[in-house]
């Protein structure tokens, strides 16, 4: 639970600096994360990834609406969630590992993506989007 004490370290900090944003943010990550561990599921990173993709959706379903300002506060607790997570791979190491995973998995088309899918994502280990994992996947497979 290494996570948990440094969020709530970063919430105590930002209470004393009076950063309402920031506290708020914190304070629905914090509640999330003990909500999983309470439910028995240990996965902090998991549940750091899921919070993120909500709000990066809402985001992208706020500025459809038009609603800017909602927009830029969903990204902003993305970018803030995005802190506690490990590093993203740049596209040249995604695409090493993906073309080692399509090696590995024997997948010589398109209706073995499934196959070249599941050995890329364990490999991957959520340092990266399913989505750009998914489309590397397609294009060496169409290759």
């Amino acid at each position: 639970m290494v996570i948990v004490d440094e969020i709530k370290t970063d919430l105590q900090g930002a209470m004393r600096a009076g950063e309402k944003e920031r506290v708020g943010a914190l304070r629905l990550v914090l509640s999330e994360l003990q909500k999983a561990a309470k439910e028995g599921a240990d996965d902090e990173l998991a549940v750091l990834r899921r919070e993120r993709k909500r709000r990066l959706e809402a985001a992208g379903a706020y500025r459809d609406a038009g609603r800017q300002d909602l927009a830029d506060g969903e990204q902003a607790e993305a970018e803030l969630i995005s802190g506690y997570l490990p590093a993203e791979l740049s596209d040249e190491e995604l695409r090493a590992i993906v073309e080692q995973a399509v090696r590995d998995s024997g997948a010589a088309s398109a209706k073995d993506m499934g196959m070249a899918m599941k050995q890329a994502m364990a490999a991957v280990d959520g340092r990266a989007d399913g989505k750009r994992v998914s489309g590397l996947v397609r294009a060496s497979l169409q290759a």
